[in-house]
């Protein structure tokens, strides 16, 4: 069965508490953006990711604006259930952007990223990365996956939400980046059945089509 969380934060007692506890052996999690887990490469962080890459179901995870993208590129892409994605460690894997994967029959396109807000109070190369929102090239990517099987998914996982959630989230919000326009266009261009996403700290339902995860740990099919 598969199953989506939100943010984690590095924070591993979500690996270990009572929602954690429904993932059975063979299970999949996917979580959306700000894994955290890859941060600093040291031998702690080793330790930790051969424990979460030994669980007995897959964690697979996309990028937030909490995670260090230079160290995440250092894993070479493999193929991986259809697409491509980076082994992190054992079971573990990172899903690219703009990928299509097949998990249990379920075609699931996603794309991570965001943008920080507090970019200005951290560190460049350290505690934030420009690469976080995505180039021409990997929305071009992107588009030609979802082309290629005629703008039909069964789900999408963000760590951002469209321009259009985040407007009914925040009436007062006049910003837009490239990402959010084209996570708008997705919306408009692609059918699916239940889209999903991080980066907002909140378990909140939008109708009628979209979930903001964040602790909750959720069955992908019974959100229709």
């Amino acid at each position: 069965m598969i199953y989506v969380t939100g943010d984690i934060h590095a924070d591993l007692d979500r690996f270990k508490g009572k929602e954690a506890k429904k993932l059975k052996k063979g299970d999949t999690l996917i979580v959306c953006g700000d894994f955290g887990f890859v941060w600093d490469g040291s031998k702690k962080e080793q330790q930790v990711l051969k424990w979460i890459g030994k669980r007995p179901y897959q964690v697979l995870f996309i990028e937030g604006t909490h995670d260090n993208l230079s160290l995440l590129d250092t894993y070479p892409p493999v193929d991986f259930c259809g697409g491509r994605a980076r082994q992190i460690s054992g079971r573990c894997y990172h899903l690219l952007r703009g990928e299509v994967y097949t998990i249990e029959s379920d075609q699931i396109f996603t794309f991570g990223g965001g943008e920080s807000f507090d970019a200005d109070t951290r560190i460049e190369g350290q505690t934030w990365w420009p690469g976080e929102l995505p180039d021409p090239e990997e929305l071009a990517h992107a588009r030609e996956n979802l082309a290629a099987r005629g703008n039909v998914v069964d789900y999408i996982i963000t760590h951002s939400a469209s321009n259009t959630v985040n407007g009914f989230l925040n009436m007062d919000r006049d910003h837009v980046n490239q990402l959010e326009a084209f996570l708008d266009e997705v919306s408009q261009t692609v059918r699916y059945k239940h889209w999903f996403f991080g980066s907002i700290h909140l378990d909140k339902v939008i109708p009628p089509m979209y979930h903001a995860v964040y602790q909750e740990i959720l069955p992908l099919k019974g959100m229709k």
